[in-house]
């Protein structure tokens, strides 16, 4: 018996997945088929990835058989011809609910990522490996046609969803003409040159199947004009060995922009101490501590977020992403929360330290910044109170965070040294337990607490504890924000 043609489609809000499903319908009734589709929202991975199914079925095989074809509303898995996956996420989501196949399924798919929610709130890195992915994406499917769908829509102007229309013209999978796919497009009425650009596109990437792997091209040297800072270029190039150069000059470009120069000759400095180690591990230890120093001297404080906020090139990005047209309004609203101790922390450290341990300033302070507000930077009020925040950079290096940050930076970097010439692999893990202080407000307070409580354990075993055991601490420790497995490892290991 004649079976019809299953398509899943699986797209996020915004890509045009209905789009896309309603062009196979158009299609198909277009051609001689009788076609259903059915969607169903999801919030599995970003509040709002929906899969999208269209069968398929010949008008003249349902009369010659004297009735109407009874049509699935829903994928089943082991029976779908066709998967389209807006995002890698997405077609390692279809692989799992085992609607691909390597039996009869083609599966389509782009390679960039949009990270889900469960990755992006991971205290540690959480993303999903997206070699992983593309290795258990090509075993499942019979075939498997994937590129950067997205920066293919981009570069023609149009939405993902043209770009997956014509790869499965491409794919040849359907017992349509390319003509017939077109005319589908034409027919739509909206957005048909760009769509047709980003269709023909696609057409051609899904007849190689595959991407061209981008030839590697090697990041020319620095050649700043300032000469402070070409001297630190130097120091770096002439100073420390070539394979640490590529982390060390980006540690430089980040504190510069998040301090000054001064600041940046300081990270020198403290790299420098480090390398005199003379540790004969390839050069490891000294990758990872100035890999984690530069984060750790960069630490988010009200500061730091206020010129985040109120860049130019964050005002592009957001532009970009919203796709704002000439004529256009943009409003951008940020939700801040900043407690007592948090603006404390930003104050020069007398009046920092005076207005914690007042009364009535306290109480005042307290008051007014129990609840959060909303502010808006693309107003000018809003964006000159951040940036009014943003100028107190000048008198960072007299708060009372930058004495606590710097006290804690000091201890990490002399018990790295103390370790390093005993143990260079259990320094190491020292290194990338740097890896836990991260972020501000609670979200500071809770990787520090954590931080802590793992030093703790390391000075109560010393240099005796392996490796291993260190990593094992550390990677309990991102694992939960609550604390709760950090505790079960601790006293596993009689650490408690």
């Amino acid at each position: 018996m004649t079976q019809p043609i299953k398509i899943a489609i699986l797209a996020m809000g915004g890509e045009g997945g209905g789009v896309l499903a309603d062009w196979i319908v158009d299609m198909g009734e277009a051609n001689g088929y009788v076609a259903q589709t059915t969607s169903v929202p999801g919030v599995a991975q970003r509040t709002g990835a929906t899969i999208y199914y269209v069968e398929l079925f010949p008008q003249s095989q349902a009369d010659a058989a004297g009735g109407k074809p009874v049509l699935a509303l829903m994928p089943l898995p082991g029976d779908v011809d066709v998967v389209l996956a807006s995002e890698l996420m997405e077609a390692g989501r279809a692989v799992q609910r085992g609607l691909v196949t390597n039996d009869r399924t083609t599966l389509i798919a782009s390679t960039h990522r949009v990270y889900s929610i469960a990755e992006k709130s991971a205290m540690g890195d959480g993303r999903v490996d997206s070699n992983e992915l593309l290795g258990h994406a090509d075993r499942a499917a019979k075939r498997f046609i994937r590129f950067d769908m997205a920066q293919a829509a981009e570069a023609s102007g149009s939405v993902i969803s043209a770009v997956l229309f014509g790869a499965l013209c491409g794919a040849g999978v359907l017992p349509f003409s390319r003509a017939q796919f077109e005319a589908t497009v034409e027919r739509g009425g909206v957005g048909v040159k760009p769509s047709l650009k980003a269709f023909g596109a696609a057409f051609t990437r899904a007849q190689g199947e595959t991407e061209t792997p981008a030839a590697v091209q090697q990041t020319p040297a620095p050649q700043p004009r300032h000469p402070a800072v070409r001297a630190l270029v130097e120091r770096v190039q002439h100073d420390f060995p070539a394979d640490a150069h590529p982390v060390l000059l980006e540690g430089v470009r980040r504190l510069i922009d998040y301090q000054d120069i001064e600041y940046a000759g300081l990270y020198l400095d403290r790299a420098a101490a480090v390398a005199a180690l003379r540790v004969d591990d390839g050069g490891k230890l000294l990758r990872e501590t100035v890999r984690y120093l530069a984060l750790w001297m960069s630490y988010e404080d009200t500061v730091r977020v206020a010129s985040l906020k109120t860049r130019a090139t964050r005002f592009d990005r957001v532009r970009g992403e919203a796709r704002v047209q000439q004529g256009q309004v943009l409003a951008i609203n940020e939700f801040m929360h900043p407690r007592l101790q948090e603006i404390c922390e930003t104050l020069p450290a007398g009046f920092g330290r005076w207005l914690m341990n007042s009364t009535a300033p306290r109480k005042l302070v307290e008051r007014m910044t129990q609840k959060g507000r909303v502010i808006q930077t693309s107003s000018l009020r809003g964006y000159l109170m951040l940036r009014t925040v943003a100028g107190m950079k000048r008198w960072r290096r007299s708060t009372i965070r930058y004495a606590d940050e710097n006290r804690r930076i000091e201890e990490w970097l002399g018990r790295i040294a103390d370790i390093a010439a005993r143990n260079p692999e259990l320094a190491v893990e020292v290194a990338q337990c740097q890896r836990l202080v991260k972020g501000y407000s609670d979200t500071h307070e809770r990787g520090l607490r954590n931080y802590d409580t793992v030093m703790a354990a390391l000075q109560r075993a010393g240099a005796a504890i392996a490796p291993a055991t260190l990593r094992e601490l550390r990677d309990a420790a991102l694992a939960d924000e609550h604390g709760n497995k950090l505790r079960a490892a601790l006293a596993q290991h009689a650490l408690a």
